[in-house]
């Protein structure tokens, strides 16, 4: 029985625990006041190229087929997924401590105490029964059900628990955001792939024309028309062809393996359709409204799930300046010997206990804990308003950049057309002694240049196209 002075030192304790409780520093929750701008450009369109399925977006079927391997094998995919499980199992960890322990025991141990002492000397004169003495060495067997809980008086465990499920959602929108990227990576290399085919087609063609030029100058020679230093200029002029053939196929080798390892496999040739790049139109993209990247874009939704789970964590940091009340019990069954057992109810044991328990003088660990819990909050807030900032901006380049490109690409166009129709012309001229070969033959090399020009801003559009999806949110649904 408890006496009357035990019960005051108990109700001292709980005193002094609530006055230190007491000292408490206040929760600052940081918001963010950032804000988006109406709409990226003068358009008041409202529908989102972000939310269609990337197999609409992407329509041809050799990328198609690509994005479904890369599904099933990226590495950086797959890896992404195993911390989705992880995040998963740290909130049935963070779940389970809200509940009792509950657990079993069993075991056996053996104690020998000297006789002169007064514990030996007390066993000795302890009889179980008439005229026996206690054993010696004294055995003990036992088994006990036992139990542990800590009652969450302050949300701790719980506001733990709403963390760990934050942060499970946050890897959830970073396996879209890696998604989103991976798609995108993988049209952006497979453009690059098709470009590079038909740069080849046009160096081979090139070659093919700078050849038929070669053998007239060395019918000029012969003619006394022209003299051996034109015959080198234009050999020059096609071993420099021939040397950029190999450099284009040596770069076609890298962009299949870097898609190889993009779908997760060894180096293989990768099939695809380069009939005719210039012929492929690029699809249309609606921006739609800014306010729309909020909901669309997974690493704005990632940042901001982040953010939640800071705000819990100052939470549970703040809790531990609070006592923590524990329960304690156990039942079971103790003896030194065993058919003593299950003799009851003398073998039977059991315990309650409850323990009040909390920071009192040297707090200085868990203040530390508490004000690096607030600042993480206010990085998580600055994260988050540098997500959508960097959303925002991305998306604002590469619209700007669509506009640009269509604009330039028209242009180059027709300076390949107007350099197409002074390759005959200069040959002709040529032919007629009215063009010296210098004319010819920088004719030549502008046309080829402006025909890979072409063709790289053609390769330019299709990827700011892709990249304008990506930074909509597109890819992941």
């Amino acid at each position: 029985m408890l006496t009357r002075k035990t019960i005051q030192y108990i109700a001292m304790a709980v005193a002094l625990l609530l006055m230190a409780a007491c000292k408490v520093p206040a929760i600052v929750e940081h918001k963010s006041t950032t804000t988006l701008p109406e709409r990226f450009t003068d358009s008041t369109d409202s529908l989102s190229a972000g939310r269609i399925p990337w197999r609409q977006f992407f329509t041809d079927p050799y990328l198609q087929t690509l994005v479904d391997t890369a599904l099933k094998n990226n590495q950086e995919l797959l890896i992404t997924l195993q911390e989705i499980e992880i995040a998963k199992n740290d909130v049935r960890a963070k779940n389970s401590k809200i509940f009792p322990t509950v657990g079993v025991g069993a075991g056996a141990d053996v104690n020998k105490v000297g006789r002169y002492t007064s514990q030996g000397a007390g066993d000795a004169s302890t009889e179980i029964r008439p005229g026996q003495e206690m054993p010696d060495p004294l055995m003990n067997y036992g088994a006990q059900l036992y139990a542990h809980w800590e009652v969450d008086i302050w949300k701790k465990l719980h506001n733990a628990k709403s963390a760990a499920v934050s942060r499970y959602l946050s890897t959830v929108e970073g396996k879209n955001f890696v998604l989103s990227n991976l798609i995108g990576e993988i049209a952006n290399a497979y453009y690059e792939l098709i470009a590079l085919d038909s740069q080849l087609d046009v160096v081979r063609q090139s070659i093919a024309l700078q050849k038929n030029a070669l053998a007239v100058v060395k019918l000029q020679k012969e003619a006394s028309r022209v003299t051996e230093l034109a015959v080198q200029k234009f050999q020059a002029e096609v071993l420099k062809s021939q040397s950029l053939e190999f450099d284009i196929l040596q770069q076609i080798k890298e962009a299949e393996n870097k898609i190889s390892f993009l779908i997760g496999g060894y180096p293989r040739e990768i099939k695809r359709d380069s009939s005719n790049l210039l012929a492929i139109n690029s699809s249309v993209v609606h921006a739609g409204m800014p306010s729309q990247l909020l909901a669309n874009r997974p690493d704005i939704k990632q940042a901001e799930l982040e953010l939640a789970a800071s705000k819990m964590d100052v939470k549970v940091a703040r809790a531990e300046f609070y006592p923590s009340f524990d329960l304690s019990a156990a039942i079971g069954l103790e003896a030194f010997k065993p058919s003593y057992l299950l003799k009851l109810p003398e073998s039977l044991l059991y315990s309650v206990a409850g323990d009040l328990a909390g920071p009192l003088i040297n707090r200085r660990a868990i203040q530390a804990e508490f004000a690096t819990a607030d600042a993480q909050q206010l990085q998580a807030m600055y994260n988050y308003e540098r997500t959508i900032l960097n959303a925002y901006l991305e998306t604002s380049n590469n619209l700007s950049k669509i506009d640009n490109l269509e604009k330039g690409f028209a242009l180059k166009n027709q300076e390949v057309d107007a350099l197409n129709k002074s390759i005959s012309i200069s040959n002709d001229l040529f032919k007629s002694a009215r063009a010296d070969y210098l004319e010819v033959l920088m004719t030549q090399r502008d046309v080829l240049e402006a025909k890979l020009e072409l063709i790289e801003t053609k390769k330019q559009q299709l990827m700011t196209v892709t990249n304008v999806y990506r930074d909509l949110g597109g890819g992941w649904q």
